[in-house]
């Protein structure tokens, strides 16, 4: 991780050509520390289970990516953000809404029904901070049914296990490509029709 141009020193020399500053603990590689599929892939199943189960339920995709995206933001996860972008923008999704995603409560683009899911992955995600809030979850349980419920808060909970797992071990950020992006589906992939 590098320092802004803006935050740097100003010592006299041109900011433009001076080296960056390293951030103590930043990243310094991208070589994925475990393949964890490879290594244990019955726990890759199982977090695909919990993937399986949000997706058999009746809650909007547009509304899981964005709550993906959300989390994956407050977690720092690079190659989920990358994902999971990929994926909302081949269902439709506008670039603007993903672009102001990390200032939701202060931007028009979102419905009623996705701040109370975006407020409840914020709570969730931070519960340490938050513990789950009484207000949050009345203005979650205005939008949503019980099932519904129960099937964002496990979404949650499998982006947030996601997020550990690509922070920690590290794959490879950028490849990914959107089964649901027809224009990029190598042919006789599954999702290129």
């Amino acid at each position: 991780m590098t320092i802004p141009d803006d935050e740097r020193r100003d010592d006299g020399g041109d900011a433009q050509h001076q080296r960056p500053r390293v951030v103590p603990g930043a990243r310094k590689d991208t070589m994925m520390r475990v393949d964890y599929r490879r290594i244990f892939p019955e726990a890759a199943q199982a977090m695909g289970g919990l993937e399986q189960a949000v997706r058999d339920s009746s809650l909007e995709p547009a509304l899981l990516e964005l709550v993906r995206m959300r989390a994956s933001q407050l977690n720092g996860c690079a190659y989920c953000l990358d994902m999971h972008s990929k994926d909302a923008r081949a269902r439709g999704e506008s670039e603007q809404r993903l672009y102001v995603l990390s200032a939701w409560q202060e931007a028009p683009f979102y419905s009623e029904r996705e701040r109370a899911a975006l407020a409840w992955c914020e709570a969730l995600t931070l519960l340490g901070q938050s513990g789950a809030p009484d207000d949050v979850y009345e203005r979650l349980a205005a939008q949503f049914d019980e099932q519904q419920i129960v099937a964002l808060t496990l979404a949650i909970v499998a982006i947030n296990g996601w997020n550990r797992f690509a922070v920690g071990l590290r794959p490879a950020v950028g490849d990914y490509v959107s089964p649901h992006d027809r224009e990029h589906v190598a042919p006789g992939h599954p999702a290129g029709g």
